[in-house]
């Protein structure tokens, strides 16, 4: 789950202890396992509703806590975002996966205290050829930005490297909302960005651990929240938008996904 910018605080990075990194691994194990279920079960004629009642159920079986539900009012235990939705959607009964359309569902996990943060764009049926390419380009600019994370190397370089794969594919980059710092509390320092100059922001460590994030758009940047609910984000020009998302550490000699 991503908040906007202006939700975070600059400062401090926190390091995690080695006891610390092991209680948010856990957590993002019962995250990666959540997003799994749902890749097993999710299809057309599915309510967004439904999604969320899985969600609800199999976090409670962990003996977790879904992290989105009630926080800053949020009224649900995940976000779906379809279409061009890009994120922040709000599940309902009422909304309906049709053959065709694209989904991200962010899953966020608290497990003894530890939280992991984690999603994926799911394709309902037969999408167009358009919205397959997106999402693909989606998930490789996380697998390009996973490539820059070094202990040593400014984070700018990784959101950097993200912004000019999605160029290089003819997308944009949302540039209000980003990645932040997981793991202790839900949204911690640093904001991440992903339209980032080289050589910008806090230096990597190890034991710092965040998202990696891109909202990737495949008509323009800019983006609108919906009014009625003050938490969907939409695509100003209606275009679909892809978005994938990771935990991940940083270790001594390069970087451990910790959910997925």
């Amino acid at each position: 789950m991503i908040r906007r910018r202006k939700i975070l605080k600059t400062g401090n990075v926190l390091v995690k202890s080695t006891a610390q990194m092991e209680g948010i691994r856990e957590s993002g194990k019962i995250n990666t396992y959540i997003l799994d279920y749902v890749q097993e079960r999710i299809c057309a004629g599915v309510s967004t509703g439904e999604i969320d009642r899985w969600v609800s159920e199999q976090t409670a079986l962990a003996g977790a806590v879904p992290a989105p539900l009630n926080y800053e009012g949020f009224p649900k235990s995940v976000c779906t975002s379809r279409n061009h939705a890009v994120c922040h959607g709000i599940p309902s009964d009422g909304e309906i996966l049709k053959e065709g359309d694209i989904i991200n569902v962010d899953v966020s996990t608290i497990y003894k205290g530890f939280f992991s943060d984690s999603s994926r764009m799911f394709c309902i049926g037969e999408v167009s050829a358009d919205k397959k390419r997106l999402v693909q380009a989606a998930r490789e600019a996380v697998q390009v930005g996973l490539l820059e994370v070094k202990p040593w190397k400014p984070i700018g370089d990784m959101g950097h490297a993200v912004y000019m794969y999605a160029r290089s594919r003819g997308y944009s980059v949302v540039e209000e909302i980003g990645g932040h710092g997981v793991g202790l509390q839900f949204h911690e320092e640093p904001w991440v960005s992903y339209v980032a100059q080289k050589g910008s922001g806090e230096i990597m460590v190890p034991g710092m651990v965040f998202t990696i994030e891109p909202m990737i758009n495949m008509g323009g940047p800019e983006v609108y929240v919906d009014d009625k609910n003050g938490w969907t984000v939409y695509t100003e020009d209606g275009m679909p938008s892809a978005q994938w998302e990771v935990t991940v550490a940083v270790t001594q000699n390069g970087y451990e996904v910790l959910a997925r």
